[in-house]
């Protein structure tokens, strides 16, 4: 009978809403962690994505804006040994694509890429969740990370990083 309460409880314990787990953030400034709160207090857009067949909206912040809180340059700060920085997305199922950072910028490229929390106005599922991302434009979803849990800038450029 206790081995069965012990199984309960542990179930219990790992079906705890995905939204409760942080993001790591390596960029310019150091590491920062974000909680899902901090993400939805950002900044949000929404992008429409067609992805094998089914059509859903996500809404989140720019993953650009998310990356600023880690000291990320953006606009007109964006030049120099910045525009060799890669953005290193990985989930926590081994899964791990990488992004230009200039790329990410509104003010270089027209179609937004976004860290959503949310699908069609409801949280993210847990096979998705609690963050995706979502490269809008994209003509299928592979580039989309799932249940993304760190998100690093990388100097690709060999000077010294953001040496203007």
């Amino acid at each position: 009978m206790l081995r069965a309460i012990s199984f309960s409880l542990v179930l219990a314990a790992s079906s705890a809403p995905a939204a409760a787990q942080t993001l790591s953030i390596k960029g310019p400034s150091g590491a920062v962690t974000l909680t899902a709160a901090d993400v939805a207090a950002l900044p949000r857009t929404s992008v429409p994505f067609d992805a094998h067949g089914q059509k859903h909206t996500y809404e989140g912040p720019l993953l650009i804006d998310v990356l600023g809180k880690a000291g990320a340059p953006t606009g007109k700060a964006l030049h120099g040994a910045a525009l060799a920085d890669a953005v290193v997305v990985r989930g926590s199922d081994g899964y791990a694509v990488v992004y230009g950072l200039a790329e990410l910028d509104p003010a270089t490229r027209p179609n937004r890429i976004i860290l959503a929390d949310k699908a069609d106005g409801a949280p993210l599922d847990a096979k998705d969740g609690p963050f995706k991302v979502v490269a809008e434009g994209d003509l299928r979803p592979a580039r989309g990370a799932r249940l993304v849990t760190s998100v690093d800038i990388v100097n690709l450029g060999g000077a010294a990083p953001h040496s203007h």
